[in-house]
């Protein structure tokens, strides 16, 4: 594991905020209320833990600036740095009780990722990535998987749902991915999705239209791995257009030009 002051600052944060979602997950599927009623108790389990992690984080960095899923862009006195926050992605997971679901805290400077943390309570994995410092699951360094050819490969997708982007455009390219890879999976939470490419345990990942605090502690976990994180284009707008493709070197070209038939 990391053992440096920001690494130590955004792992302390993200524990305390987990602590609360551990225990509104537990709370789930006990409840006898209605479907609003649970989306509600969701909900509010989603901006504790949001509140949580922006008091710890600016306790640590008082003057940093934050964009919080729930809580929006916050200006902070340094121009340079500020934290990416989704304190619960994985949300429909969590409603139905499925145990995928994360907390991802990315770090901005100038413009650029150097710092991400995701972590899925549940199972008490604590994917960390800092620039220069290679990414680590819990104590054990990661690497992005070494196949090259997309017919080896697991590839991950985010699939749009009701009411959520083009079906027909994004079906048509599920259609060119199944067609050349071994299997395609759907986790429900695109920073999982990132961390496991980043630990190797799928081979790519695809998705469009996600927003910065879903993928910025991801990014940074694949590229401290190996891997190559950019938009459908092979350029590094991920993070404003919020399109991207994850994987090795290798396998990230192929996929580029699969989406490109």
């Amino acid at each position: 594991m990391i053992k440096t002051a920001l690494m130590n600052v955004m792992t302390a944060a993200v524990r305390k905020a987990a602590r609360g979602l551990v225990r509104d997950f537990g709370e789930v599927e006990n409840l006898q209320v209605s479907r609003k009623g649970v989306s509600d108790f969701v909900t509010n389990a989603d901006m504790r833990a949001e509140r949580t992690l922006r008091r710890e984080l600016e306790k640590a960095r008082p003057d940093y600036g934050f964009l919080l899923e729930e809580g929006g862009e916050v200006k902070g006195k340094d121009p340079q740095h500020r934290w990416i926050v989704d304190p619960l992605d994985g949300t429909t997971n969590f409603l139905h009780s499925i145990p995928l679901f994360a907390i991802s805290v990315g770090l901005e400077r100038d413009g650029e990722i150097v710092a991400g943390i995701v972590y899925n309570p549940v199972s008490d994995e604590l994917f960390a990535a800092e620039r220069g410092k290679g990414a680590y699951l819990n104590e054990r360094r990661l690497r992005v998987a070494a196949r090259r050819k997309l017919d080896d490969c697991v590839v991950t997708l985010g699939i749009p749902h009701l009411g959520r982007g083009d079906h027909a455009e994004w079906l048509d390219t599920q259609r060119k991915l199944m067609e050349r890879v071994q299997g395609v999976r759907r986790t429900g939470s695109a920073a999982l999705d990132l961390a496991w490419v980043a630990a190797g345990r799928f081979d790519g990942f695809v998705e469009k239209g996600l927003s910065a605090w879903d993928i910025a502690g991801g990014m940074a976990l694949v590229r401290e791995a190996g891997g190559y994180v950019t938009d459908w284009r092979n350029r590094d707008t991920s993070l404003k257009s919020g399109d991207v493709v994850a994987a090795n070197p290798e396998v990230h070209n192929e996929l580029i030009k699969s989406l490109r038939l």
